[in-house]
């Protein structure tokens, strides 16, 4: 062995000993015991029988145009953990990988690429458009790939699947007829979350909040005919006089004393003119403002119910080009920034402003550009949720569904409990375009065809327009384990479906997991996952967030360059509990890159004094020493392989670091020194060899699901090994 440990010349050379050998393939692992060589030389090295049992996770797809950042490179570690486990347990292991179009994440991504270029994507076609993101995507999706590899990833390469894979994409059309048939898909108005910039509708869990400083404008709208008691107007507070060029009612808390005797009258609409009710609703708050409020169908989603629930005119004023439309009379074509400085000037002019003040309020955002989100009234596809998360909720409370936390458990079941339908148009290019074809270019009837039709079987229509919007990504993401295992390998479903346990983020608990549940059910009758593990976020060292904007983002891959993959692994796990977030700093790395020194000196001092060791024959007489590691060995692994059951993945990783430094290092070595150095035929000499031998064989394969690098180079050299590769080896014994 060299005399340092070099991970830069290691780490590649093994990962193409795990290619070239098939370890990662679950197809080369049934009946693992024809794999493992020499078992005779074993006799008094008891081993677990490999198990055959099938263990698949399935892993959620990087985006097919990003590198990996810190959070992919704990998900990585942490999955890869549980595939290296699960394969020394003797499990028919499958972690499948695949990428994700990501759509709207990657046309951003594209358009900003546009944008340094000088261009815009309205200067193409969308057939165009979509082929220039499709080159983008190919040309850059062997990054994330070669980078997984480098964090020793051992998924099977041979099963790896892209959301836009052709017989994905028909799974998911299959779904979409399924819905239709079932009656739980519809076209309907309701108010989306606009994002001006891309020009898209984005879901609830798109939108991002942000506390801003504000005005409230006091606004007279004036009554038709006096009141009872000599009123003249009601007094409503606003944000947003904008958008009161679409006005349909003033609305008032039916329980507000200050109002009552006005439900029921008509106010003239400031500006405009027009007549509008006064109506009593219960969503009205009364500490806002004066307790009455303007309602604006089209752009408010409380507006809209409360409009639905009084049948109420919807107006739309505000286009998806952020400027009012001509319903909004003279102000029309003003953006809309423009044209609430002119109505406030207008209202001041008619003494119709009573004040303004400041305001602090919640405000929507993109989650990718920031720019406000603009509420409007839009025809969208939407999903009834409801029935499936009525069967996913059966499903966590039967335990069908096992959340590793119970914290999450409680967030999941509140949410499902209060879900809304699902809007899954997305007014975007990349990605799954919605299978629908409208009847003579109407949208009062359509089929649901992957291919243009012929005839509509329901109005006898000819001639069709294809629909433009494409599904949300979470959609067909939604679909993702049953999907990929329907369309890798005949027979994977029927062994791998359900999968064992879904690892990821718990930012993405509602996003993808909720759905992958719902989706599950729906479309397969079982669920998709047996057990559910979310992990914390990485922030860095002072607990803050990881941006580009704070410049404390760290590249995974620059600090594998530095240090080696399995420090970076072990610092990333090592701290690791599964409820709260994760700390990030360099210092952790550095730690673990000198226990990997450590690992490495005591590798070589072994394999120096085993040159001449051979375990057949040996009958080992054991000294005290001898018998307190060996206790030590066995309890060491009874600790990890429980806590590694119960993915309490940090407890694990410190046990094999305690043990292999603080048992194995300061206390075996230590108590074998002077009896290795005895002559060639001494029995004490030979029973030390055989406990070094074992114990630090078994050593690497406690250290391996962890540091998997350094582990095997050294297995490699290990005299008399028991199988070609420590990654098939067998678990040690923790009984």
């Amino acid at each position: 062995m060299d005399k340092q440990y070099n991970p830069k010349e290691v780490e590649g050379k093994i990962y193409q000993l795990w290619e070239e050998g098939g370890f990662f393939n679950p197809d080369n692992l049934a009946n693992r015991k024809s794999r493992i060589a020499n078992r005779k030389e074993l006799k008094n090295d008891k081993q677990l029988a490999t198990s055959d049992k099938p263990f698949c996770i399935i892993m959620p797809p990087p985006n097919a145009n990003e590198a990996l950042h810190l959070g992919h490179a704990l998900t990585v570690t942490l999955e890869d953990i549980l595939i290296r486990y699960r394969r020394l347990r003797g499990d028919i292991t499958l972690w499948l990988p695949g990428a994700d179009h990501a759509g709207f994440e990657t046309q951003v991504v594209f358009e900003k690429k546009l944008e340094k270029e000088g261009k815009s994507r309205w200067q193409f076609d969308r057939e165009t458009f979509y082929q220039m993101i499709w080159d983008y995507v190919q040309q850059n999706k062997d990054v994330a790939q070669n980078q997984l590899k480098r964090l020793g990833a051992s998924c099977d390469w041979s099963r790896q699947k892209f959301t836009l894979d052709p017989d994905i994409v028909k799974i998911v059309y299959q779904t979409f007829k399924k819905l239709d048939k079932d009656g739980l898909v519809r076209r309907d108005y309701r108010i989306i979350n606009w994002c001006p910039k891309h020009q898209t509708g984005l879901s609830d869990l798109e939108v991002k909040y942000e506390e801003r400083e504000d005005r409230l404008w006091y606004i007279r709208y004036l009554l038709v005919g006096e009141s009872d008691n000599g009123h003249k107007f009601i007094e409503v507070a606003t944000t947003r006089p904008e958008t009161m060029l679409g006005d349909a009612a003033v609305a008032v808390n039916p329980n507000d004393e200050r109002h009552k005797d006005l439900i029921g009258r008509k106010v003239f609409l400031p500006l405009v003119d027009r007549e509008i009710p006064i109506v009593a609703d219960e969503a009205v708050e009364l500490e806002f403002g004066t307790g009455a409020v303007k309602v604006t169908p089209a752009h408010d989603a409380t507006d809209f119910e409360i409009s639905q629930r009084h049948n109420l005119e919807i107006i739309s004023v505000i286009g998806q080009d952020d400027k009012i439309t001509d319903a909004g009379g003279v102000y029309a074509g003003l953006k809309i920034t423009d044209a609430r400085k002119k109505i406030i000037e207008d209202l001041k002019k008619q003494g119709l402003l009573v004040k303004e003040e400041p305001y602090r309020h919640s405000v929507g955002v993109c989650y990718k550009c920031g720019r406000v989100i603009e509420p409007l009234i839009s025809k969208q596809w939407f999903v009834t949720i409801k029935p499936l998360a009525e069967r996913a909720i059966r499903a966590v409370n039967k335990g069908e569904v096992k959340f590793v936390s119970e914290k999450y458990e409680k967030i999941f079941q509140h949410w499902m409990a209060n879900i809304r339908d699902w809007n899954i148009s997305r007014q975007i290019v990349w990605g799954i375009r919605i299978p629908v074809w409208y009847c003579n270019g109407e949208d009062y009837c359509w089929v649901v065809s992957e291919i243009k039709p012929d005839k509509c079987p329901k109005c006898g229509a000819t001639r069709f327009v294809p629909e433009n919007d494409t599904f949300d990504t979470w959609f067909s993401s939604g679909q993702w384990p049953f999907a990929t295992l329907q369309t890798t390998k005949a027979g994977d479903f029927e062994k791998f479906y359900p999968t064992a346990v879904m690892e990821t983020g718990w930012d993405i608990l509602f996003f993808w997991v909720a759905r992958m549940i719902m989706m599950g059910f729906y479309a397969t009758g079982q669920e998709p996952f047996k057990q559910v593990y979310l992990h914390g976020l990485i922030r860095d060292k002072d607990k803050q967030k990881m941006s580009k904007s704070k410049g404390n983002v760290v590249n995974p891959l620059a600090v594998v360059d530095e240090n080696g993959a399995d420090a970076l692994r072990m610092a990333l796990v090592f701290n690791a509990a599964s409820d709260s977030d994760l700390p990030f700093s360099e210092d952790k790395v550095i730690a673990q890159k000198r226990f990997a020194n450590k690992i490495w000196n005591a590798a070589r001092f072994s394999l120096e004094n085993l040159a001449d060791f051979d375990p057949a024959g040996i009958e080992p007489k054991y000294t005290r020493e001898d018998e307190w590691i060996l206790r030590e060995l066995k309890s060491a692994a009874k600790k990890i392989t429980g806590d590694l059951d119960n993915f309490q993945f940090h407890e694990a990783a410190q046990s094999a670091y305690h043990f292999f430094w603080h048992s194995f290092c300061d206390k075996c070595i230590e108590n074998v020194k002077t009896r290795i150095k005895k002559s060639a035929g001494d029995q004490d000499k030979k029973t030390a060899q055989y406990v070094l031998w074992k114990v630090l064989t078994d050593s690497l394969k406690l250290l391996h699901p962890f540091m998997p690098f350094i582990s095997e180079e050294i297995y490699q050299q290990i005299p008399h090994r028991p199988a070609k590769a420590l990654i098939v080896e067998s678990w040690p014994e923790a009984d």
